[in-house]
């Protein structure tokens, strides 16, 4: 393979802009993965993301832009989901499979029953090649302000994960940093809608802070290594579907769960290896 082949897909302005989203949308997605991860929220992020779609297609009919829509209804399924598992027995988890479920199911309704030019996939499972000036700018500004909440408040949302208890009695305050991580995690959704769509975000919300928490032990690295996974799975996955001739998304994930294998796998190595060393070590 010759190097002008190598260099054809930074020569067509539609794939210059799927590169420059893939950058745009790393580090926020992997930044909060970190903390998904940490918190066992990585079912929120599905939650969220599937809760958006009623508030799209109302958007649509309202004549309002998209991803307003998007995050009230974001943020109408997270508040949903903390009142009803503090107000009942139900399990949190168990909460966000119902809520997320039954928003996703209005929203299907409510797209099927208007007419739309608006492609039902494309919010679904992005449209990387189809992003606009305006889709990067949105991505940009949403992305600038979500990465700079959480790499300035990183610590305080850190002590709040482990322990609310502690974060409360050192006088931070816990519901604004509760309510503002899930509306981060609803803007950063937003953010994702022109680029991966909403079911593929879930994977970017999980997997690299996933791969990251395998691969080290302290949290300051573990957000450098999940923005320097997803950074490089988004760019490599939108690289190779131009010549393999794929939807950018789906192997995107596909890159992401490869990496999380390879890195289960060394981590697994490494385990066993300490083992043998210990057992070696220990007196017969």
């Amino acid at each position: 393979m010759t190097l002008d082949t190598l260099l054809l897909p930074f020569q067509f302005p539609f794939m210059q802009n799927a590169f420059w989203i893939a950058l745009l949308v790393a580090p926020p997605t992997a930044l909060l993965s970190c903390f998904l991860v940490l918190r066992g929220w990585a079912l929120m992020g599905d939650a969220v993301s599937h809760a958006t779609l009623p508030g799209i297609v109302l958007a649509w009919i309202l004549g309002l832009p998209l991803i307003v829509g998007a995050f009230a209804a974001g943020m109408t399924c997270a508040l949903a989901t903390g009142y009803l598992a503090h107000n009942s027995r139900v399990k949190q988890d168990t909460v966000m499979g119902v809520v997320f479920s039954g928003m996703f199911g209005l929203g299907i309704v409510m797209y099927t029953s208007i007419h739309t030019n608006e492609h039902l996939d494309h919010v679904l499972f992005g449209n990387m090649l189809g992003v606009g000036s305006q889709d990067l700018w949105t991505s940009g500004l949403i992305a600038l302000f979500v990465s700079g909440l959480l790499i300035v408040k990183w610590k305080d949302l850190l002590l709040h994960a482990f322990d609310p208890a502690q974060a409360q009695a050192v006088g931070l305050n816990t519901k604004l940093l509760h309510y503002g991580l899930l509306a981060s995690l609803s803007l950063t959704i937003v953010a994702t809608l022109s680029s991966v769509g909403l079911i593929l975000a879930v994977a970017l919300l999980v997997t690299p802070g996933a791969i990251a928490f395998l691969v080290v032990r302290s949290f300051g690295p573990m957000l450098g290594v999940s923005v320097a996974v997803c950074a490089v799975a988004l760019l490599t996955g939108t690289y190779a579907s131009f010549f393999i001739d794929s939807a950018p998304a789906p192997t995107i994930v596909l890159i992401l769960t490869g990496i999380f294998i390879l890195a289960f796998l060394y981590r697994l190595s490494a385990t066993r290896r300490r083992s043998r060393r210990l057992a070696a070590a220990s007196p017969s």
